[in-house]
């Protein structure tokens, strides 16, 4: 096949570890025989920018506007300069005489970020090693740069995302489309400088740019742009999680300007359809999910039935081709879960495709990637993690599914322990009741050191009005076996969920804290509850007793919707207490403080006994489970 595909992570993702999207494609191509060549985009441009010559261009721009932002930064910019190589060079490599040199106070510039450090670091986060509190300083002067670029040169400049307030519930394509007609800033220009770097080294048909979320689009329109401006010829195709997600709807033919396809869902099967389109092997209308513009209309090209390629019979990710040595860890919030996020290279990989509860009311189950679950062997799993740590180097995994399936994860550390297959491992899992002290201790033996899971809203009437299909009780006891294994849990956490109640809301972080307490998990995040689309409380407000009140689709994107909620609580003034609580018990402190001390108005006492947790772990039939269906 003559087609030749250039797959691009546009900025900006993660920066310690490569977005897996053009490592799929690229290995189902190259299975298909189609040439594809892959670019982290993202991390190209962060290593570009965040260098000598490139910081004393930062500066000089900012001289022209005249006082400047950020004037601690400004006035200590020979040492930003001449330091910034020294320190990048560190995050990526970490190594012990530099973390000396690194930790001495005189060595770095003291920016505003730094400044708010405490003398010894040990109240905001213990007793850390010297590599880390050289990590996290390196963080703090790299992030003061990041802020002093964004305040003088970019204000679209962020480090792991770009302009995420355009793609952000953009209903109308107006105020991209505006932008887009702006001059391009000085690190627009190094990342089309970096793009044709990469489009003059072979002679392309089509390039892929992949945008798992709002703080990608922008970007890769500014790249698509320039594709279309200086190489005509050029196709250019958009996939990924923001298009699955938001631009099911699409109807405004203008983004059409600056792109040919745009793909829903799992990418493969419409990638491997264009490929053919423009090989002339098929015509337009065999394309499947795939969003086209003819006679300035948006038409929806989906030949039924769609070519399926399963979960098991897809090969392994390539990651040829991807910088492994130019990514960095960052150590920038003590949370431990965070950091795993930010810190530490991973290879991610899926263990299956979807989600096999897909019932949760707040979540996208009519959505492909978590609606159509398939699974595969453990077998074919440990094959693709050889061959993975043979590419890159690195026996970090990250399996990134909406929620592990249980008896996958037992085959699978079966199967790492008798091929002898050493990895350190992590993932997203519910927390049903499978997940026994000896399963867990089978997971801890293969590599396992942490998972991440939703308890959500704390409350049993809400968990079961979300369809959970787990108990407070229940939660408790499997948190408390993975941490007795030595396995760190995370638990996402939800407020605001449709008719929760103030009282709902101080009993659920009375849970949270005794459960920290009781060492059940290590590490959590409140997120505020958000309506999306295509959730069975989007779809079915009345059920939830909301009303949904916007944004009104004007044929761009659509995934936040806009709700009132008249029987609950006033949601929004409960986010600052319950972080302030939260950020007490993650470092093992406040547990005594009574919760309405964490909020400056009245609220409810909590109705819950002092020892709910401790009850649940020492009598296990304590509650009746939750029957799983």
């Amino acid at each position: 096949m003559s087609i030749n595909t250039l797959l691009i992570t546009p900025p900006f993702t993660q920066l310690n570890t490569a977005y897996p999207a053009t490592a799929y494609i690229k290995g189902f191509l190259e299975s298909k025989n189609v040439k594809a060549t892959q670019m982290d985009l993202s991390i190209e441009l962060f290593t570009a920018v965040f260098t000598k010559e490139f910081i004393d261009a930062i500066f000089k721009q900012a001289d022209l506007l005249g006082n400047a932002a950020l004037p601690l930064v400004y006035n200590q910019r020979e040492e930003y300069i001449n330091k910034v190589e020294t320190v990048m060079q560190y995050l990526r490599v970490q190594e012990v005489t530099a973390a000396y040199q690194i930790v001495h106070k005189d060595f770095l510039p003291q920016g505003h970020r730094r400044i708010k450090l405490n003398k010894d670091l040990s109240t905001e986060f213990g007793k850390l090693g010297i590599l880390d509190k050289a990590k996290h300083i390196a963080t703090l002067f790299v992030e003061e740069l990041g802020d002093f670029i964004n305040a003088n040169v970019d204000e679209f400049f962020s480090f792991t995302r770009y302009a995420e307030q355009l793609g952000r519930a953009a209903s109308s394509f107006d105020q991209i489309d505006e932008y887009l007609q702006y001059e391009t800033t000085l690190i627009e220009d190094e990342m089309l400088y970096i793009l044709e770097e990469q489009i003059k080294k072979d002679n392309y048909d089509l390039v892929c740019f992949t945008i798992p979320f709002p703080g990608n689009l922008f970007s890769a329109l500014r790249c698509a742009q320039f594709i279309k401006q200086e190489y005509p010829n050029l196709k250019v195709a958009f996939g990924g999680g923001y298009c699955n997600t938001e631009l099911r709807r699409l109807s405004d033919p203008r983004i059409f300007n600056f792109v040919d396809f745009i793909t829903l869902d799992d990418g493969e099967g419409p990638l491997f359809k264009i490929t053919e389109f423009l090989d002339l092997k098929i015509g337009e209308e065999q394309l499947e999910r795939t969003f086209i513009c003819k006679n300035n209309e948006v038409v929806y090209a989906d030949k039924k039935p769609n070519t399926i390629f399963h979960h098991k019979n897809l090969p392994a990710p390539s990651y040829i081709g991807l910088p492994t040595a130019k990514y960095l860890s960052f150590l920038d919030v003590m949370n431990p879960m965070h950091r795993m996020w930010s810190d530490g290279k991973w290879n991610k990989l899926t263990i299956s495709h979807g989600c096999y509860w897909k019932q949760c009311s707040f979540c996208d189950v009519t959505l492909d990637y978590i609606g159509n679950y398939q699974n595969t062997t453990a077998e074919d799993l440990v094959n693709k993690i050889e061959k993975i740590i043979s590419e890159t180097g690195i026996t970090g995994f990250h399996f990134v599914d909406e929620a592990a399936p249980p008896k996958m994860l037992r085959a699978l550390a079966n199967t790492l322990i008798a091929r002898k297959v050493y990895i350190t491992w992590w993932t997203n899992i519910r927390f049903e009741k499978t997940f026994t002290p000896e399963l867990c201790a089978l997971l801890s033996k293969s590599g396992c050191i942490a998972v991440t899971g939703g308890l959500e809203v704390a409350s049993d009437r809400l968990l079961a009005k979300m369809k959970k299909g787990v108990d407070i009780a229940q939660v408790a006891r499997v948190t408390k076996a993975f941490s007795d294994e030595n396995i760190m849990v995370h638990a996402y956490l939800m407020f605001g969920f449709p008719t929760e109640t103030a009282q709902e809301t101080i009993d659920s972080l009375e849970v949270v804290r005794q459960l920290f307490q009781n060492n059940c998990i290590q590490s959590a995040f409140w997120h505020q509850f958000a309506c999306t689309s295509h959730s069975p409380v989007g779809k079915n407000p009345d059920e939830f007793q909301i009303k949904i009140t916007g944004p009104k689709f004007e044929g761009f994107a659509e995934n936040d919707l806009y709700h009132e909620d008249p029987t609950g609580a006033e949601h929004h003034l409960y986010s600052k207490g319950l972080n302030i609580a939260l950020n007490n018990y993650l470092n093992y402190k406040g547990f005594e403080i009574p919760l309405e001390d964490y909020f400056t108005f009245k609220v409810p006492r909590k109705t819950l006994a002092n020892n709910l947790i401790a009850g649940f772990l020492e009598n296990s039939n304590a509650t009746k489970q939750t029957p799983q269906k």
